[in-house]
This record gives C-alpha cells, structure tokens and sequence, in this order.
C-alpha cells in the first residue's frame, strides 16, 4: 500500500502532465487562429493593392468571414490532433478524479494548505 505523500506525489505528477496537454492544445488553438488571420490579412491585402486605399485598413465583416472560413478549414485539416489531445485530456481528467475517489483525496495540495 502507498502511503499518503507517495499518492500525493502520484497525483501531482498527474496534474502537471494533464497541465502540460491543456497547454499543447492551447498553443495548436493560438496557431491555428495565428494562421487563419495571416491568411485573411494577405488575402484581403491583395485585393486591397488594386484599389490603392491606405484608409481602408479596417477589419471589415468580409475580413471576419474570410477568417472563420479559414479558421473552419485549418481546424478541419488538424482535427486529427486536437481530437487526439481532447481525447487526453479528457483520459487524464477521468484517471485523476478516479484517483481521488480512490484514495480520498478531495482537494488539490495547493487549496489545502490555506
């Protein structure tokens, strides 16, 4: 049987490797939307240069919709990889709160020391 700072420990481990995949996922969202607003912004600035407008640089309703075009379309080409990180941390949420259960641990180390 496993003593109470080696469950402790255990879980911690646990935490910082569901931690380290909500930050994977975080940083596939931030260049999935990084590059959708590259591709609008070069697209748009394109079909700017033949009406020769410096004003008009302004995030149009067309610019928005180019964008979630794109934005729809690269997520779709990297569903494989958020699907796969959303499935792990959807196992890595279950195992922790069944860990829990388990051993009666009802709070994280950080709120229980308040």
């Amino acid at each position: 049987m496993r003593s109470y700072i080696e469950q402790r420990a255990r879980l911690a481990r646990m935490e910082a490797a569901r931690a380290e995949t909500e930050r994977h996922l975080a940083i596939v969202e931030r260049q999935i939307a990084s590059r959708a607003e590259r591709m609008t912004v070069t697209s748009q600035a394109k079909y700017r240069q033949s009406r020769h407008r410096r004003s008009n640089s302004m995030w149009t309703s067309t610019d928005e919709r180019i964008f979630q075009e794109d934005l729809a379309a690269i997520r779709f080409e990297r569903r494989g990889e958020i699907d796969a990180l959303s499935r792990k941390l959807a196992r890595q949420t279950g195992a922790i709160a069944a860990l829990r259960v388990r051993h009666r641990i009802n709070e994280p180390e950080r709120e229980a020391v308040s």
